[in-house]
């Protein structure tokens, strides 16, 4: 999927981008036929090249998106210009720091880039705000989604502060080929760098010690898994 531009908005949703709100949402049958009409007025479907910057502290109350394709990825931003990556989320997963304004205990600055073309569901944050607000049943999903997200962050930050590096991207890449059920990983060091919020240097020392050793086969562009159990072992011993 091609964005034609920058964000190329959909104005009418169509049967499957529906379908995907009452699949997603578990208190689609909870809402009353008044805040149906107003949660479907206040959804579009949005089209985010790869690269486009959709959320940063200047821009802190975009909305909920909800991927309907591609990834999109959060994280923070040192002063030194340091990114470190919080978590990534794929399709049908929903995002809620989008619309920090919507959840008062969010008071650290976070970016949300789009890593690929993507499509998402865009929920005004005024309209999901007013159903918040109006209904237990929403109140009760944002804020699950918003304590599995710092889930995430909490783990992320385990990983940064406790496991050694090496670990750190043995478990990346073996992450990596769980969710996306292949060996070979269309990734560049630059991106690994990003994503577990190291140099591109140490990144790609260690993956050229990973592939001395016979745990990976490098190639332009993408990184071949070939030994997993060798993977695994390195994380069970210096994981901890």
């Amino acid at each position: 999927m091609k964005c034609k531009t920058q964000s190329e908005v959909a104005l009418l949703l169509d049967a499957k981008d529906i379908e995907l709100l009452k699949t997603t949402f578990p208190f689609w049958d909870e809402l009353s036929k008044r805040e149906t009409d107003l949660l479907l007025s206040g959804t579009k479907s949005i089209c985010y090249q790869q690269g486009s910057h959709i959320h940063s502290p200047t821009n802190e109350c975009v909305g909920v998106l909800l991927v309907k394709s591609g990834e999109l990825r959060t994280y923070i931003l040192s002063k030194g210009g340091k990114e470190v990556t919080l978590f990534r989320l794929n399709e049908g997963e929903v995002c809620v720091l989008s619309a920090s304004c919507l959840i008062s205990s969010i008071t650290f600055d976070v970016f949300i880039d789009a890593q690929q073309d993507m499509q998402v569901l865009h929920i005004d944050s005024a309209v999901f705000s007013q159903l918040q607000d109006n209904n237990i049943h929403v109140e009760n999903f944002a804020l699950k989604v918003a304590a599995n997200r710092f889930s995430d962050v909490v783990w992320a930050m385990e990983q940064m502060l406790f496991m050694s590096f090496d670990a750190r991207l043995a478990v990346f890449l073996l992450d990596e080929t769980s969710k996306n059920g292949a060996d070979n990983l269309a990734l560049t060091h630059e991106q690994i760098a990003k994503y577990i919020g190291s140099a591109r240097e140490v990144v790609s020392r260690m993956l050229n010690y990973f592939a001395k050793e016979g745990m990976v086969r490098l190639h332009r562009g993408h990184i071949e898994i070939i030994d997993k159990p060798a993977l695994q072992k390195l994380v069970q011993s210096k994981g901890k």
